[in-house]
């Protein structure tokens, strides 16, 4: 029996809605912090202390890290209940006030968390974690063993093939993709001096990997890479050149849409979903600033039903959630404890999982991180 590629797609994401729906009345956010999560910010791990999700899965699962009183990184997962079980990877790095330790970045629905861990040297290691609580520690071939070089495990797909990068013994990094049995596939789009896979929803079931590069003028450019290792240049309407300007791909969904955003001439964010066919919907939150000096419209990550989620940043430099649907609806929304002063204050979505409910950040006045959950 063969299926179009479009029904495929709608079953999954329908299979999705319907084993993960919850009831609910009405926007809801809900803020948490890790148990053991530090209560101040602290200059060795600032702007980046408190508790950070980065992932969440079709269940409603969330992952990410969160840093301890002692300054000691560890890895967290919160269950859809609102239990949160605190994670370390062997040989990660526990030492007080030095901010090592273990980040998890991505989760499937098989309950797989793919991220890294910073061992007593100040080197990185990818890690897969399983639902048993037992770790698969790896290196990428041709990653630096020197302090803050090493390998990073940003993203895992549904069958389990992890995607990350890695810093070599030149300080270059690379993108990487590894399969179920332990194989470590290297890549770098053509001109990249820097390739960096994206750490949102950026593996598809396919494996399609995507993320973005810097050329030699610093110029960033979007990619989409298949599972042959064919590489596609992407570049987004209005995308500025040179000085880290250019186009930042974040994220890709079952159907093949993929969300970012390009940093203008003025270095103004501005949002954009490119369809399968290669054309673009460029988008700006209603609400943002339009002033340049990194003002505007983030989108980080696309959910199976084409709504992306993201971040923009006001004409007062505040940060904020919004999540568009797929036909152009804003919804925006703020943590009710985010502070209202610039980043790193306010609040910092970073991924939306089928159901449209959106996981991430904010950071209060006093400069201390805790995670939100918000379902539409």
């Amino acid at each position: 029996m063969k299926f179009k590629i479009s029904t495929l797609v709608f079953s999954l994401c329908a299979l999705a809605a319907l084993t993960t729906s919850v009831p609910s009345f009405g926007q809801k956010l809900i803020e948490f912090d890790a148990p053991g999560a530090a209560t101040v910010s602290s200059p060795e791990c600032a702007p980046n202390c408190g508790t950070i999700p980065n992932g969440i899965n079709d269940l409603g699962v969330i992952v990410g890290y969160y840093t301890d009183a002692n300054i000691v990184p560890h890895g967290f997962l919160r269950t859809p209940g609102g239990k949160i079980v605190s994670f370390d990877a062997p040989g990660a790095g526990l030492g007080h006030g030095l901010n090592q330790g273990t980040v998890a970045y991505s989760i499937n629905n098989l309950g797989v968390i793919a991220g890294q861990y910073q061992d007593s040297s100040y080197v990185w290691h990818g890690f897969v974690r399983y639902p048993d609580g037992s770790f698969t520690t790896f290196d990428a071939p041709g990653a630096g063993t020197a302090a803050y070089q090493g390998t990073f495990a940003y993203v895992i797909n549904p069958e389990g093939v992890t995607a990350g990068g890695y810093i070599d013994g030149n300080n270059v990094t690379h993108g990487f993709v590894r399969s179920l049995d332990g194989k470590i596939t290297s890549f770098d789009p053509p001109g990249s001096i820097n390739t960096q896979v994206s750490d949102s929803i950026a593996f598809n079931l396919e494996g399609v990997v995507t993320g973005y590069y810097l050329d030699a003028n610093s110029t960033a450019h979007g990619f989409v890479r298949e599972p042959d290792g064919k590489i596609t240049e992407i570049d987004g309407p209005g995308a500025g050149t040179g000085n880290y300007l250019g186009t930042y791909t974040n994220s890709i969904n079952l159907e093949g849409m993929i969300t970012g955003y390009v940093a203008d001439s003025n270095s103004a964010g501005h949002s954009f979903v490119r369809h399968p066919d290669g054309s673009f919907t460029k988008f700006d939150d209603p609400e943002a600033g339009n002033n340049g000096n990194y003002q505007g419209t983030f989108a980080f990550s696309i959910d199976c039903d084409g709504a992306a989620a993201g971040m923009y940043t006001d004409a007062n430099n505040v940060n904020h959630g919004f999540q568009r649907s797929r036909d152009g609806k804003f919804t925006n929304f703020d943590a009710p404890g985010a502070g209202t002063g610039p980043y790193p204050q306010g609040t910092r979505p970073t991924t939306n999982n089928a159901e449209g409910t959106v996981t991430g950040w904010y950071g209060d006045a006093n400069y201390l991180n805790h995670g939100f959950l918000w379902r539409p």
